[in-house]
């Protein structure tokens, strides 16, 4: 039998062949140029609204079903149109009447920065895995520890989510503030942590996975403007350690998720330190403004937190994911996971060049190459005009609701969040109204908003993420929802 009658050796020779046309770089060029034309046609469509939908909603079985049958379809000899079936299927992030959830409207060269981050797929747990990622991720977490107000002891890292960042800062509090060492000896006392009501559910989450458990959790009341009551945070703390438990960090927030609320850090920053308490600051979305010298003054106070979250990808138009968590003391983030890899490594040393001794993750994405392109094409002022921008717009639409009669503020905005609702007179449950008003805005699919319920009461709820949303597009969902309502 010769080798080409080998019947193994064939479907060997097939399977090469296959896999030389998966890599083939001509077949890549190719639908790589169609796919940005796609794209740039895309997002010029929705930036000047030549198509209104922003959300062309389907219910989860039927979109299901539709991908179920795409992928029992025959192959594809292209893949631009399963690409265009998915733009046309996706919320419209970047039209300016996308006003849902925190996240960012890409900028285009991050998203590229993506395609090549992609592409070479670099891991970073060691130097040599990563020798171009780890040290932009280092100048990135410098530059921002610089805009805390950090000195150069301070350093970071870039995590995947601000949930896993608020999660490594509390397993990084519990290190250097817990009477032992949980790592090593597990749980010998009863631990706790302190937070507003208002605060995100991950740091309640990331409590429970500590095994804190719910009492564990001590949330702090908040005022009238959902802000933590730092007034109580004494009289919390006794009454925490009378039940017998150890309070190792209290999490400011710096914005609040639901309202857009900014915490007294410096009143946070007193209390942790007259009792040796870990001061962390969640400012996965509102830390974006240590960028802006408009609204810098709503950080006063994050300079002194040992260790401030900040995500990339909502306020400053990085895409999912890229979280940075800097710490004020560099050190004190090499404490949370002691543990050796001989694999990866061969000593403990604390050095900045392999970040995975400080991190959950080992094969991390190149996430610091999107932040560091847009610095390098565009600068700081990038970040500070897309905040003020951001933020001026959230003053904006709270204005254009005060002037009114049947819409009414939850709290007068700090930043590019705003709660508001419907209010008309004969309606009993106005819960239930603003709710059905909502899903009647969503069915027409010209603008997307989402819901928050405050102290047991719905609110509709804006997050401005496009910079070039324009008030007159607030004014126009204003408009709509007040169409809505007489519908009602």
């Amino acid at each position: 039998m010769t080798q080409q009658d080998n019947p193994q050796n064939e479907a060997t020779l097939d399977g090469l062949s296959l896999l030389q046309q998966v890599y083939d770089p001509a077949t890549f060029r190719q639908q790589g140029h169609a796919l940005i034309d796609l794209l740039a046609d895309h997002l010029e469509a929705v930036q000047n609204q030549q198509n209104p939908t922003v959300m062309p909603y389907q219910n989860p079985e039927e979109s299901y079903a539709y991908w179920q049958q795409e992928l029992a379809a025959p192959l594809l000899n292209d893949p631009l149109p399963l690409f265009e079936a998915v733009i046309k299927r996706s919320v419209k992030v970047h039209h300016p009447h996308y006003l849902g959830h925190q996240v960012a409207v890409t900028a285009p060269a991050a998203a590229l920065a993506g395609l090549v981050s992609t592409i070479l797929n670099q891991g970073m747990a060691l130097y040599e895995m990563g020798m171009v990622s780890v040290p932009l991720e280092r100048l990135v977490t410098e530059l921002l520890a610089q805009k805390i107000g950090y000195d150069s002891s301070s350093n970071g890292i870039l995590s995947s989510g601000g949930t896993l960042a608020n999660l490594t800062a509390l397993l990084t509090a519990r290190a250097m503030k817990a009477p032992s060492n949980v790592w090593s000896e597990g749980h010998q006392e009863r631990l706790a942590i302190m937070v507003s009501e208002e605060a995100h559910y991950c740091v309640d989450r990331a409590a429970r996975i500590m095994g804190l458990g719910s009492v564990g959790i001590i949330k702090l009341p908040t005022d009238e403007r959902f802000k933590m009551r730092t007034d109580l945070l004494e009289q919390y703390l006794t009454q925490a350690k009378s039940k017998g438990l150890h309070v190792f960090a209290i999490v400011s927030s710096c914005c609040s998720t639901s309202t857009g609320s900014h915490d007294d850090l410096h009143a946070i920053a007193d209390f942790a330190e007259r009792h040796n308490i870990w001061f962390h600051a969640d400012g996965a979305h509102g830390g974006a403004a240590v960028f802006s010298q408009k609204y810098r003054h709503l950080l006063n106070g994050i300079e002194r937190a040992d260790s401030v979250v900040v995500d990339f990808h909502k306020v400053l138009m990085t895409p999912a994911l890229a979280t940075a968590l800097v710490f004020k003391k560099g050190s004190d983030g090499f404490n949370t996971f002691q543990q050796r890899a001989q694999y990866l490594w061969n000593s403990s040393e604390a050095d900045w060049y392999n970040p995975g001794k400080r991190t959950f993750e080992c094969t991390k994405y190149m996430m610091s190459l999107k932040i560091f392109v847009l610095l390098r094409l565009y600068g700081e002022a990038a970040f500070a005009a897309a905040v003020d921008r951001l933020y001026d717009l959230g003053q904006q639409f709270a204005t254009l609701v005060a002037a009114r009669p049947d819409f009414e503020l939850a709290t007068p905005p700090e930043c590019n969040i705003v709660c508001f609702r419907m209010v008309k007179n004969g309606v009993a449950d106005l819960d239930t109204y603003n709710l059905q008003c909502r899903q009647k805005l969503l069915a027409k699919g010209n603008f997307y908003i989402v819901q928050t319920t405050l102290r047991d009461v719905v609110y509709l709820r804006i997050s401005i993420m496009n910079p070039l949303t324009t008030e007159n597009d607030l004014v126009l969902l204003l408009d709509e929802l007040t169409a809505v309502q007489h519908e009602s």
